[in-house]
């Protein structure tokens, strides 16, 4: 006869192996049913009014009898890193749809997929190509002067180049979890980026003339060895415990599409960025050069809200709140979530918080 205490772990391991067997055959009984279709992210009807080589200029559709609260449209540039379709991952966590509702007029610009002969594309063409002509066609449409832009993470960042540039044309600059002070030693991704050791850390020279463009599988690659464990392995192994559930493996299935559909990166813009932003640490200097023109952040004297995540591994905190010291607006707001980068986007609590933060931010000065 068994111990009584082996006879417990055994009754426990046989009830375990039980529920994990049940979750198994559920979780591909689930799968089985999915189609690709529903795994699609972006949730919210859009429609695609400007265009520019593989640029499209998405605008979204209201829901229907929405007022407008905040008379001047609203640009979101997001990062050349993956897709920017994680501000509407799915219809309960999408900051668009949430500040559709709350009355702003919202457009996306989507970089698209660079080829082989975008590999000369520099941050001349991004900034004062690209981008320009998209706040310049909304500018028009709407026959206003100035529009106002939403940058995040990167996209953050050429949008305080871009409203440096051409302060006669933003109305109002919201930047969320965007680097500004890319000199952050403590922090893994600016240390492989240069940020300490420069091109001894990584040779962007060398990676460019050889690559063309950079891959995104090699940028996804380097974001998840900034955490192995966690998002390497931990995360898998959580799986069996949510595939019975349909709505939290869809939930799952549309996170790893997004964080796995990744663009590759213009050599150039990615020469540029990594060697000016990550090694030089320009920005904040005012040594930073799109084309022939000199970025100045104290140009910036538009109205600022910056937004952090307090818990960012990949944009640490330091590196948003930088930006106050060397701008000269008298209207600067700054406001950290208690979240990590991604919470930013998908975080149920943030997605409660975070909009009518900006909704009234831009209501108060419009």
């Amino acid at each position: 006869m068994l111990p009584f205490l082996l006879q417990i772990h055994l009754e426990e391991a046989t009830h375990e192996s039980a529920q994990l067997t049940h979750k198994l055959v559920k979780g591909m009984e689930n799968l089985s049913q999915l189609r690709e279709e529903d795994i699609e992210v972006g949730a919210t009807p859009r429609e695609v009014v400007f265009q520019e080589d593989k640029v499209k200029l998405y605008r979204f559709k209201s829901p229907v009898d929405q007022k407008k609260t905040v008379k001047t449209p609203i640009l979101m540039v997001y990062a050349l890193v993956n897709r920017p379709f994680m501000v509407d991952l799915q219809e309960d966590r999408s900051l668009v749809a949430n500040l559709l509702k709350l009355g702003l007029d919202i457009y996306l610009i989507d970089w698209g997929y660079p080829g082989r002969g975008d590999r000369w594309l520099t941050l001349d063409d991004y900034i004062n190509g690209y981008l320009n002509n998209c706040v310049d066609f909304i500018r028009t449409s709407h026959q206003l002067d100035k529009v106002n832009l939403l940058g995040i993470c990167q996209g953050g960042t050429f949008s305080l180049c871009y409203s440096s540039l051409y302060p006669d044309k933003v109305n109002n600059l919201v930047v969320m979890v965007a680097p500004v002070d890319f000199h952050q030693p403590e922090t893994l991704l600016n240390m492989r980026g240069g940020c300490t050791l420069g091109a001894e850390a990584i040779d962007v020279d060398l990676m460019v003339d050889a690559l063309g463009n950079i891959p995104g599988d090699f940028l996804n690659l380097e974001f998840l060895m900034l955490k192995p464990q966690q998002l390497g392995i931990q995360e898998y192994l959580d799986v069996p415990d949510l595939m019975d559930s349909p709505e939290k493996l869809l939930n799952f299935l549309r996170m790893e599409k997004w964080i796995f559909d990744s663009p590759d990166q213009a050599g150039e813009t990615y020469r540029q960025f990594m060697k000016d932003f990550y090694q030089g640490n320009k920005l904040i200097k005012n040594q930073v050069k799109i084309g022939d023109r000199q970025v100045n952040l104290l140009n910036l004297t538009m109205p600022i809200l910056n937004l952090y995540a307090e818990k960012d591994h990949l944009v640490p905190p330091a590196s948003s709140l930088a930006l106050a010291k060397y701008i000269d607006t008298q209207d600067y707001t700054a406001k950290g979530f208690p979240v990590g980068h991604i919470g930013m986007y998908v975080s149920g609590k943030v997605q409660r918080d975070l909009p009518p933060v900006i909704a009234d931010w831009l209501r108060n000065r419009d």
